[in-house]
């Protein structure tokens, strides 16, 4: 079953699918739909890592509880 986003993609290169064809072949792809594929699947990895490092960073800026030094207060 091919995604149809795609699918537009490839339809809508115009005059980029020569260099397209020609970068997705050189980096050994068969095809252009599985060299954008991989396009697709790589930016959204990255953007997962982004979202866990700001996550990461979020907590790890959370103000600490105060400890006391006296038992009175």
């Amino acid at each position: 079953m091919q995604n149809q986003e795609i699918v537009k993609i490839i339809e809508n290169l115009g005059g980029r699918r020569g260099y397209e064809e020609k970068r997705a072949s050189k980096l050994g792809f068969t095809c252009l739909y599985d060299y954008f594929e991989y396009k697709i699947t790589k930016k959204q990895k990255a953007i997962e890592n982004e979202q866990k490092e700001l996550e990461a960073r979020r907590v790890n800026n959370q103000p600490k509880a105060v400890k006391k030094s006296c038992s009175c207060c």
